[in-house]
C-alpha cells in the first residue's frame, strides 16, 4: 500500500473513532469532549504564537468574552434582571429544547462579533508592539480582563455567573457538546489547512521569520496581523460560549480568564506537539490532556509535579516538538503532501 491511500485509510479511521468514541466510553464522555477544546485551544494558539511568531499570553481574553457574552443572552430571554445572580432554578423549569438552541445559537453569534470587534480595537495598538513587549502587554490584558470581569454585578461578579442549562438528561447534554467541540475543532483544522495554504500562509510566515524585510517587500504586516488575531478570537469565542454552558458555571478568574490554566495550557500544547505545524498543537492537545487525566487519576496530590517533569523532558529532548522531531527523523515528504507544513521550530524573529 502506498503512502496516500494508507494516509487515506488512518484518516478514515480517525474519523470513524471520533464519532464514535462517546458511544464506545461513555463513562469517559466529559473528558472526551474537553479533549476537543484543548484541541481548539492550542490550534488557536498556534496561528499567532507558531505560524507567526507573535507569543501571546492574552489569547484566553476572547475565550471569556464570547463565554460571558453566550451566556447573558441566553439568560436575557429567560430571566428577568432580578434573576441574573440567581441559579436561574425557577426559569430553567420553563425552557424547551428549541428555545435553549436558538437562544445558543444567537449567544455564540453575539460572542463571535464581539470578539472580532475587540480584536480590531485590540490589534490596532497591541499588534504594533513585538516580542516581550507584546507577550507582556497580552498577559496584562487577560489578567485585567479578569479582575474587571469580577467588579461587573451584572456578569455575577466575583460571585460567578450560572448558565442555562440545557434541557434533557446528563447524557444528551454530554452528547451534544461533545458532538459541538468536535465538529468546531474540525471546522478550524480545515479552515487553518486552507489559510496556511494559500498567501495568508505565507505572509504570517514571512513575519515570523522578519517582520522588517516583509514590510520592506511591501507586505502589509499589521492588517495579516489583525486577520490573524481575528481568525484566532472567532474560533476561542465560540469554543468558550459552549464550554461555560458545558461546565454549568462561569467563574471570571478559575474558568472565563483563566490565565493561570487554561492560558498556559494551550501554549504547553503547542509547543509539547510542534507550533509553527498544522498537525503539532492537535497531537499535543492529544498527549497533554490524556497524560493530565492520567496523572490526575493516578497520582493525586503529585499530578502537577508529574505534568511539570514531562514539560521539562519534552522540552530537553525535543526541543522542536513532537511533530519537529518527527520530521527530522522521518522526513516532511514522508508525513504531509504539503511541503510547506515542514516548518518545525525555525528561527522566531518576533519570539
Amino acid at each position: 500500500m502506498t503512502l496516500r491511500p494508507r494516509k487515506k485509510l488512518v484518516v478514515v479511521a480517525l474519523s470513524l473513532l471520533a464519532l464514535l468514541a462517546p458511544w464506545l466510553l461513555p463513562q469517559y464522555q466529559n473528558q472526551l469532549a474537553v479533549l476537543w477544546v484543548m484541541v481548539i485551544l492550542s490550534l488557536c494558539w498556534d496561528i499567532m504564537g507558531g505560524q507567526m511568531g507573535y507569543n501571546s499570553f492574552g489569547s484566553i481574553i476572547f475565550f471569556g468574552t464570547g463565554m460571558y457574552a453566550t451566556t447573558i443572552v441566553q439568560r436575557g430571554f429567560f430571566a428577568n434582571a432580578e434573576e441574573y445572580t440567581s441559579t436561574l432554578s425557577s426559569a430553567a423549569t420553563h425552557i424547551t429544547a428549541g428555545g435553549y438552541l436558538g437562544t445558543f445559537a444567537l449567544g455564540l453569534l453575539v460572542g463571535a462579533v464581539l470578539c472580532i470587534i475587540l480584536a480590531l480595537i485590540l490589534g490596532a495598538a497591541v499588534l504594533q508592539l513585538r516580542g516581550h513587549y507584546f507577550a507582556i502587554c497580552t498577559l496584562g490584558l487577560s489578567i485585567a480582563a479578569g479582575e474587571i470581569a469580577s467588579g461587573i454585578d451584572y456578569l455575577g461578579a466575583g460571585s460567578g455567573l450560572t448558565p442555562i442549562t440545557m434541557p434533557g438528561n446528563l447524557g444528551e447534554r454530554g452528547l451534544f457538546f461533545y458532538y459541538y467541540f468536535l465538529i468546531l475543532a474540525v471546522w478550524l483544522l480545515l479552515t487553518l489547512r486552507f489559510l496556511y495554504r494559500c498567501r495568508f500562509g505565507l505572509v504570517i510566515n514571512a513575519i515570523r521569520d522578519n517582520e522588517d524585510k516583509a514590510e520592506a517587500m511591501g507586505l502589509r504586516t499589521t492588517l495579516y496581523k489583525t486577520v490573524a488575531w481575528s481568525v484566532s478570537a472567532v474560533f476561542l469565542a465560540l469554543a468558550g460560549g459552549a464550554y461555560g454552558n458545558f461546565i454549568g458555571f462561569i467563574d471570571p478568574i478559575d474558568v472565563a480568564f483563566s490565565g493561570s490554566t487554561l492560558g498556559v495550557w494551550m501554549i504547553l500544547m503547542a509547543i509539547l506537539g510542534g507550533k509553527g505545524t498544522l498537525w503539532g498543537p492537535v497531537l499535543g492537545a492529544f498527549i497533554f490532556h490524556i497524560t493530565q487525566e492520567l496523572f490526575w487519576a493516578y497520582l493525586l496530590g503529585w499530578q502537577r509535579v508529574a505534568m511539570g517533569l514531562l514539560i521539562v523532558l519534552i522540552v530537553l529532548f525535543f526541543p522542536q516538538g513532537l511533530m519537529g522531531w518527527i520530521h527530522e527523523r522521518w522526513g516532511a515528504n514522508d508525513l504531509s503532501d504539503d511541503p510547506k507544513t515542514n516548518r518545525g521550530q525555525p528561527e522566531q524573529g518576533n519570539a
